[in-house]
């Protein structure tokens, strides 16, 4: 079994930033033949790396710091007005969490989302293949959250459970049903799952201040920032 002593780490060529235009981007990744148990990956998401599909990566940028791991401390979170809204306007949804698979009840809905929400993104176009490698493969101990609205499902939360938190891995919704703030509904939901379990993060990934994609995050606090090797509580204005 690996440990943090023993991984090894490759970093890709230069190749051009996804979140920020005219920048170039280097992405670190654990050597994909290391055997990443739950430990290992709870200690390297407390490192600032993230899971995408098999690979564990963080950005590794000579000339910018731009991307900042961020969690949230959940027993010290309470929701805003605007939140406390989301929650009620979706009081008739049914949620239900299971193991990370493929179907193609979920395929449909990631790709729906993907090409009306994202059609500048890296994973546009979508395809089966990348809806498994980005969140089935790898799985160490993954989950979907299942939303449903009247028997129909209308979003989905890939989430990953570490030994001090939940990982949001990534969410999608139905498009025609903008005005729920399913985004929202589903970190507000893993808020309370890892109330739930005593456990005391949430992990939401990479902030980035001159990204407007990104710029939800910061609206649940305390949010915490990974600076210097040390989490500190972030103040945004």
């Amino acid at each position: 079994m690996s440990n943090l002593r023993t991984l090894v780490f490759f970093a890709t060529p230069p190749h051009e930033c996804s979140y920020l235009p005219d920048r170039e981007a280097t992405t670190m990744f654990v050597d994909p033949r290391a055997n990443i148990d739950k430990k290992l990956y709870s200690q390297l998401t407390a490192l600032g790396f993230r899971r995408s599909g098999s690979h564990y990566y963080r950005p590794h940028c000579e000339d910018c710091n731009a991307c900042i791991p961020v969690r949230l401390k959940v027993d010290e979170f309470q929701p805003n007005r605007s939140q406390r809204r989301v929650l009620r306007k979706n009081e008739d949804l049914a949620c239900t969490l299971v193991p990370a698979s493929f179907s193609e009840q979920y395929y449909r809905l990631y790709a729906d989302y993907i090409e009306q929400r994202h059609k500048d993104g890296d994973m546009y176009p979508p395809s089966r293949e990348q809806f498994t490698s980005f969140l089935v493969d790898g799985s160490t101990d993954s989950w979907f959250l299942e939303i449903h609205l009247k028997g129909e499902l209308v979003g989905l939360a890939a989430i990953d459970m570490l030994d001090d938190g939940l990982s949001a891995i990534y969410t999608v919704f139905n498009p025609d049903l903008d005005h729920r703030s399913l985004g929202t509904y589903a970190i507000l939901w893993q808020i309370e799952e890892a109330r739930r379990r005593s456990l005391p993060h949430l992990y939401l990934g990479y902030w980035i201040r001159e990204c407007r994609k990104m710029s939800y995050k910061t609206r649940f606090k305390p949010i915490e920032a990974l600076r210097d090797g040390h989490w500190r509580v972030l103040n945004v204005n």
